[in-house]
């Protein structure tokens, strides 16, 4: 098997890590290609290929996560992750894992992390990675290590709700809500959300604030039962999927192009949160996106005209 075989092999794995590390489609892209360079210039050939690169794409993820840093605490309003339609690297054994490790509220778990905790616990927790190779990866001894991944479950596991829904009732659940949001179903909807729930955005300050610090119930409610209508009238799809391996859903105009995604968080029977993505800059790799400022003022016009 040729280098290059062998990398695009591995090229799935590699990209999950760094995407649990940089909570970016597009930088763990380019910490991908940038593993294969160093792997394509090395002059020797590595005992274990899977080791070597795993250890290389996250030496770089931690190096590009240490600047995003710096980037995401002058983000304009909420700060998410960029939706992930599709996690390409698939393990039986640890299924569980690897799905829960990439929805929002994990990756924004995550975020709660040093650069060095978050790569410890995704090597080791997530993709089961013995401490020798930790060690190698981030540079540290393997009782640091050890260290590290006991703060870093320590901080998860004080985030993480007691009681998460199985995969089934959550997609129940989303089936429910999203035929009840088509059909303005307020009654419907204000049973699905919980009292507390809220819908929070992230636009980046580059499109319009659909939903930004919208709580409880009712208050929800009513928007979402209010927002459907004048949307299909100007040709809006809202298209229910996975995103981030939660249920969801992509908004898209009238010529399929992205205006946002959504996903819900469901607890206990309830939809906690919703979250959207709306920032152009974390689209463009689900598809063409939209402009949503035209759609926001031909959304508006169209409510005026059935009002």
């Amino acid at each position: 098997m040729t280098r290059a075989e062998e990398f695009e092999e591995l090229r799935p794995l590699l990209f999950s890590i760094a995407y649990r590390i940089l909570g970016s489609v597009t930088e763990a892209e380019d910490a991908v290609q940038e593993s294969w360079l160093r792997y394509e210039a090395s002059p020797t050939q590595p005992v274990s290929t899977k080791a070597f690169l795993a250890a290389v794409v996250t030496r770089i993820s931690i190096n590009v996560l240490r600047s995003a840093r710096v980037r995401r605490e002058e983000y304009v309003g909420p700060w998410f992750p960029e939706p992930l339609l599709t996690d390409p690297y698939q393990d039986p054994e640890r299924s569980a894992e690897l799905a829960d490790s990439v929805s929002m509220a994990a990756l924004l778990l995550l975020e709660r992390l040093s650069p060095l905790e978050r790569a410890v616990f995704v090597l080791r927790e997530v993709f089961g990675f013995g401490f020798p190779e930790v060690a190698s990866a981030v540079g540290r001894s393997e009782a640091a290590c050890r260290q590290l991944a006991v703060r870093a479950r320590r901080h998860m596991d004080a985030g993480r709700p007691r009681f998460e829904a199985d995969r089934r009732e959550r997609e129940e659940l989303a089936t429910r809500f999203f035929d009840a949001f088509t059909e303005g179903d307020l009654d419907g909807l204000r049973k699905l959300l919980a009292a507390d729930v809220q819908i929070v955005a992230d636009s980046g300050g580059k499109a319009p604030q659909w939903a930004r610090g919208i709580f409880g119930a009712g208050n929800v409610a009513r928007v979402l039962a209010t927002l459907l209508p004048p949307f299909v009238q100007i040709g809006g799809v809202v298209e229910p999927r996975q995103v981030n391996g939660q249920p969801g859903a992509i908004f898209r105009d009238r010529d399929g192009k992205v205006i946002n995604t959504w996903t819900l968080d469901i607890l206990d029977g309830q939809i906690q949160a919703i979250r959207t993505v709306s920032n152009p800059d974390k689209l463009a790799h689900v598809g063409p996106v939209a402009d949503a400022w035209t759609i926001l003022r031909e959304t508006q016009q169209a409510r005026r005209r059935s009002d």
